[in-house]
């Protein structure tokens, strides 16, 4: 009866391991900067040799006053730009965004895939699929956030989206 026991318990605990080894890797957890809440920070892997990336994101400004993303940096890339993408006669076209981004009190300001993003320019070193990427994002009342991007596929699309909530008719798409 012991030994079954001993077996049903090795069973268990060995059944919790390999749940635990096969789940999905974690998600960044959410910064705050001040009233500002940074969800799902994420970048597109960049192979050896290439010298630009995209990362997205979305912030959520539960101040009672706007703020503005005005810029970024991070060690991998000598210049982080706040980009615009456009489809123009079936191109893309990347427009920079001078003066940054406005956030309103009680609305989300959304980087993501076809819109805003986060341009990483001349790249020092590849940005490789499941590791992550310091950040130092720059606002104009809440100062500098340092972030940390997940580094999806060179195809991804995001991390899976938020539960909507009802306020989420406020939302800068």
């Amino acid at each position: 009866m012991e030994q079954k026991l001993k077996l049903g318990i090795y069973l268990f605990v060995s059944v919790l391991l390999v749940g635990a080894l096969n789940s999905a890797p974690a998600q960044s957890q959410a910064a705050k900067a001040d009233d500002l809440v940074i969800l799902q920070p994420w970048s597109r892997a960049a192979p050896r040799g290439a010298e630009t990336a995209s990362s997205y994101l979305t912030i959520e400004n539960k101040a009672a006053t706007a703020d503005r993303l005005v810029g970024a940096s991070t060690d991998v890339a000598e210049k982080v730009q706040i980009e615009q993408i456009s489809m123009v006669g079936g191109g893309m076209r990347v427009n920079p965004v001078d003066g940054g981004l406005a956030i309103s009190p009680g609305e989300k300001l959304v980087l993501a895939p076809g819109g805003y993003r986060l341009g990483l320019q001349k790249l020092k070193s590849p940005l490789k699929k499941g590791t992550k990427v310091p950040m130092t994002l720059q606002f104009e009342k809440a100062g500098q956030v340092v972030v940390s991007f997940d580094i999806f596929g060179p195809a991804a699309k995001g991390p899976a989206a938020p539960k909507a909530s009802p306020d989420d008719s406020k939302t800068k798409k």
